[in-house]
This record gives structure tokens, sequence and C-alpha cells, in this order.
């Protein structure tokens, strides 16, 4: 990297921050802060989810086994798709229906306090797991570019996610992920004609591939594991706590289904993309193994970017990743404040609860960068995304999903549907191996971890269906949600959150434009194979930015 890529880099760190800052003084309640005010557009939430979910491991975990296997990642990435329309067409529109601020409100509703707590402690746990995870191969991206040690890099960046993800909520978080998407879309249209044209053509990849390269399937990750892990990536969607929270904060059902629709489409057309660029340095340099396939992504970005270019590539990777961190971060002080500690302190003023919620954010932010540091002990970034997504995924967030559509589920009986799934999936995977010398491989044990748990809610759901058991815990939240959504009916509308909204898409306008800019800069500074492509996306998203800018005006009019 030369000094024009550190400078683009530290800009555009610089434009990330100070637009998650900007959100400080408008996020003053807790629906305005960690709901973004309930109506947010559509299109932006549907953004922030797929950046939140895809960039936990595209340019890491996906783009890692894209070197090691080629088009097997786009399969595996694909389900996602999959997953998408089915939490489009029934879940989202669901959560959003619910009325509840999180999806640990909606636990307490339905299925009772205590479960909700079981709940809460559980999934703060493993969004631990998950955001250390998801932070490790943030600061990878840093260490391969730069040589930083990764400790370092860990530090460093878990500390600026903190900053801008306790001042801003919600909306910081999501406009972050907006324009993180198109800087990375962009720089990928540009980085994908570049690595062809260093390797002689697209036929040069077909001609030098490995064998099976392009085979959908292999021995580890067969057609059994594809389903698997579409079922997996269907109840992950639609039932994780922090994606959750972009169905509720919209305003209507509709708007929540096609935050789902938006999603799947993105993930129909974006794989076939974005991993080729880790395919094709296979192609440049076939020697990489282990843990270096982690940094094959970045790789091929920097042997074909020009001056400043890389530098923006690099910042748009470290955002977009970082993405799911101040998610995870977001829906954990969420659950803290809004569902753990004002159910101990009910009468909490509203000013002293934000200040608990920040201070939630920088305690669990710390908690990261502490996991974070022992990922590479643990095995590396894919082995713990699929391992702990099989274990976990489906037992923790398949029971609440089940429960918005059930009657006839109790508190106790959802408890120990995840009691027992949890449980069986952790014998599988830990004590099972030691006990017979049976291990499961990748694709038993995703399909293991997604049907336990769906067989056991449904063997509930079919026994108490035959007694006509209708649970006085839905009857109950049946009586609150209709008072809830009367009171809203009847409720003036939050001038704040309004104010917000609006806010957020003037912000939204101003950072394209500057990212417009950036983009436009640097292609007069390279060379004749890259001018015109990144000009045309910097033009394209200065067109983008004045759009917004022009449809938040009319909206600042309309409230």
């Amino acid at each position: 990297m030369g000094i024009l890529d550190y400078i683009v880099m530290f800009v555009f760190t610089g434009i990330i921050i100070a637009a998650g800052l900007s959100f400080g003084k408008t996020g003053n309640s807790m629906k305005s802060y960690f709901a973004a005010g309930g109506a947010v557009p559509w299109q932006i939430s549907s953004l922030s989810l797929f950046m939140s979910f895809f960039s936990a491991g595209t340019f890491v975990v996906w783009g890692s086994i894209a070197y090691q296997y080629g088009f097997v990642s786009i399969a595996i990435q694909l389900t996602m798709c999959l997953g998408g329309f089915f939490v489009g067409m029934f879940i989202a529109p669901a959560w959003q229906k619910s009325r509840a601020l999180t999806a640990a409100e909606f636990v307490s509703r339905r299925l009772g306090l205590t479960v909700q707590k079981f709940y809460s402690y559980l999934i703060l746990l493993i969004s631990l797991m998950y955001t250390g995870a998801f932070l490790y191969p943030v600061a990878k991206i840093i260490n391969v570019s730069t040589g930083f040690p990764i400790e370092a890099c860990i530090l460093v960046l878990g500390i600026l996610i903190i900053i801008y993800t306790a001042v801003g909520g919600l909306w910081g978080v999501m406009i972050t992920d907006v324009i993180q998407f198109i800087v990375l879309t962009g720089a990928v249209l540009i980085v994908v004609p570049l690595a062809f044209d260093k390797i002689g053509g697209v036929e040069e990849l077909f001609t030098h591939a490995p064998p099976d390269f392009f085979m959908p399937v292999n021995e580890e990750y067969s057609w059994l594991f594809l389903l698997a892990f579409g079922i997996y990536n269907g109840i992950f969607i639609g039932g994780n706590w922090a994606y959750v929270q972009r169905y509720t904060s919209v305003d209507s059902p509709k708007s929540a289904r096609k935050v789902g629709y938006l999603f799947a489409i993105l993930y129909l057309i974006s794989p076939f993309v974005w991993m080729l660029p880790p395919m094709i340095y296979r192609v440049v340099n076939p020697d990489l193994s282990g843990l270096e396939n982690e940094g094959a992504y970045l790789m091929m970005c920097k042997a074909v970017l020009p001056r400043g270019l890389v530098g923006l590539m690099l910042g748009g990777m470290v955002f977009a990743t970082a993405s799911s961190v101040n998610t995870t971060l977001n829906l954990a002080a969420a659950v803290f404040t809004n569902d753990l500690y004002k159910s101990v302190r009910p009468d909490t003023q509203p000013k002293h609860l934000m200040l608990i919620a920040k201070l939630a954010v920088i305690v669990f932010g710390i908690m990261t960068i502490g996991v974070a540091l022992l990922v590479p002990s643990a095995g590396g970034i894919v082995e713990i995304v699929l391992s702990v997504g099989a274990v976990t995924g489906c037992s923790l967030y398949g029971p609440p999903i089940w429960a918005l559509f059930s009657r006839y589920h109790t508190g106790k009986s959802i408890l120990w549907c995840t009691l027992l799934g949890l449980s069986l999936n952790l014998y599988l995977k830990f004590l099972h191996p030691l006990l017979t010398g049976i291990s499961l491989n990748r694709a038993e044990e995703m399909l293991a971890g997604s049907l336990i748990p769906i067989l056991f809610l449904s063997g509930y759901e079919i026994w108490a269906r035959s007694w006509g058991k209708v649970s006085e815990e839905y009857r109950l939240y049946k009586k609150i949600k209709d008072t809830v959504s009367h009171g809203e009916k009847t409720k003036p509308a939050d001038e704040s959150s309004k104010a917000q909204n609006s806010f957020g898409l003037k912000i939204l306008a101003r950072t394209m434009a500057i990212t417009s800019m950036i983009f436009i800069g640097l292609a007069l500074t390279a060379d004749q194979k890259a001018l015109w492509t990144t000009l045309c996306v910097g033009t394209v998203i200065g067109f983008m930015s004045w759009f917004i800018h022009r449809k938040s005006g009319r909206y600042s009019r309309n409230q």
C-alpha cells in the first residue's frame, strides 16, 4: 500500500465515524435509539440487513472457501437467497405485527418474563462469541494489508466501533451499513474486470483453475450440507435478535416483507460477482494454505487496484465487516437495557435508561475485543462461524419464531424445546466423538443442528393440537398485543422519531456525495484500464446521492 492508499483509508474511516456520530443528538428515546424511530425506509433497512449478514463472513469466511473450492462458496451463499425469500414471505411481517421493540420484548409478552430472561442471558453470551468472531476478520483484513500486528488491529478497530455505535444508535449503524454497501459494490465492480485482465481473460480462469473448481458441492460441503444450511439460514435470518430489529424498525408488515425480499434478491445476484476476486486469485497464486486462505480476497484487490482504490476498498471492507459487530452490539445493549435492566428497575427515567444503554454498548464492546483476541487459537474464523452456528443457531432462534405463529406452545414448552435442542446438539458436537470415536461431518452437523429443534417443536405442537390446548400465555399475549396496537393507533406520532428519520436520509445523501467525489478524484489518478470504470462508479453514486437528497426534502415537507 502506498501513501495515497493510507490517506484514502483514513479519510473514509473519518467519514464513517462522523456519519455514525452525527446521530448522537437525535436518538433521545428508547424507540429512536433501538428501533430508529419505527419508520425507517424499507430499502435502508434491507441494505443494512444485507450488510450485517453479508459482511460477517464474505471477505474472510466465504472468500477463504472461494479460494479453496471455487463455486462451492457461491452455492453456499445462494441458500441465503432462499432463506431471505422465506423470511420475507412469512417471518418478517409476523415480527412487525408483534409491535415489539425487540425480539426479547416479544418473548416476554408471549412466553413470560422467566423465559425472556433465559433467552436474553443466553443470546447475550452467544452474541459475544459471534461479535468476537466477526471483529477478528476485520483485524485480519488490516493485518494482511498493512502488516500491523493483528492484536493491535483488534484493539484499535474495536474501540472505534464502540464509539460510533454507542453514540449513534440504530440509525448510525444503518447509515454506515448503506455507505459500506455502496462503496464495496463500486469497488468490486472495478476489481473484477481488472482481475480478469491480470490473468489474461475469463477463459484463463476456466483453463487454469483446479479440477472440480466449478462444481457446486464437494465432499465437505455436500448437497446435504446445502439443504441443512438453507434451513439454518431461513431460521437465522428470521430469528437472530439483531436482524429482527430490521423488521420491527419499518412502518408496516408490507415494508417488513419487502426487507426480506430485497435481501433475497441481493443474495441471488451478489455471490456471482463478490466471489470472483478470491476465485481468480487461485490462478494468480495457488500456493496459499491454512489460515493464509483468509487473506485471499484482499490479496487479489492489492494485486490489481490502482493507487488510492486499495485504501478505499480496505476501508470499505473493514467497516462492512464491522457492521456485523456494531449490529450485535446495538442488539446486546437493547436487550440488556430494555429487557433486563428495565424489568428490574421499571421506574427508571428515560434519560437514565439512555445512559445505561450507551454504557452497555461500551461494556459489551470491551468483552467482544477479548473474544476476538482468542479466535486464532480456536481454529480460525471458518470453524467458529460454521460450528457455533450449527450447534446454537436453530435451537436459539427457531423456538421464538415458532411462537410467533403457534397458539399452543407455552413458555415451558418453548424453553424445553430450546434446552433439549441445545443439549443434543452439544452432545453430538463434543461428547459423542469422545464416547464413540465417531464424529459428524460438516453436513451432518449442520443438518442435525437445523432439524433437531424443529422436531421437538413440531412434536409438542401436534400433541397440544390433538388435545385442543390453546396456551394461556397466548391468550394473555393477544390481549396485550391488541392493547398495544390500539394505543399506537391513537397515540400522536413521535416528532423526534420523524425528525431523526428525515435527518438520517440527509446524512446518507451527504455522505454519498463525498464518497462520489472520492471515486471521481481517484479515477483521475488511475491508469487507462481503471479510469473509466472508476469514473462511472463515482458518477452513479453522485446521482444516487442527489436523488436521496431530494427525497429527504420531500420527506421533511410531508412530516
